[in-house]
């Protein structure tokens, strides 16, 4: 439960191509999937490839993948070490599996062979 007076925590999530979302205020007692539900919705219309479910993001905060079922405070997101401060998320999407046979062809996969990695 939130207590009265508790900071909250102020965070951005910057996407795979360098823009944000946010920054947005959050309780320390807000789950990593509220925060996913939350990037979703907001997510940039003109930007392609954008999740669909709380599943097909990963939200990294110094280095450590969050869990879905863990609060900020759980998630030992720096609560009120920073004051004034914004806490950056990195956002990392999923990208849609177009292949629902399961089967890979080694000579098309090398043809379109994708890489995007940030490196911030």
């Amino acid at each position: 439960m939130a207590a009265a007076g508790q900071e909250l925590l102020e965070l951005k999530f910057r996407l795979s191509d360098g823009s944000d979302i946010g920054p947005y205020k959050y309780a320390p007692a807000t789950t990593i999937a509220t925060l996913k539900e939350s990037i979703i919705a907001q997510w940039p219309q003109e930007k392609e490839n954008g999740p669909k479910s709380v599943n097909d993001m990963k939200l990294i905060n110094a280095g450590k993948v969050l869990e879905n079922n863990k609060t900020l405070s759980e998630s030992r997101v720096p609560v009120g070490e920073l004051p004034g401060g914004v806490i950056t998320m990195h956002v990392v999407v999923r990208p849609p599996s177009t292949d629902k046979g399961g089967e890979k062809h080694p000579s098309d996969s090398s043809k379109h062979n994708k890489c995007s990695c940030s490196i911030l």
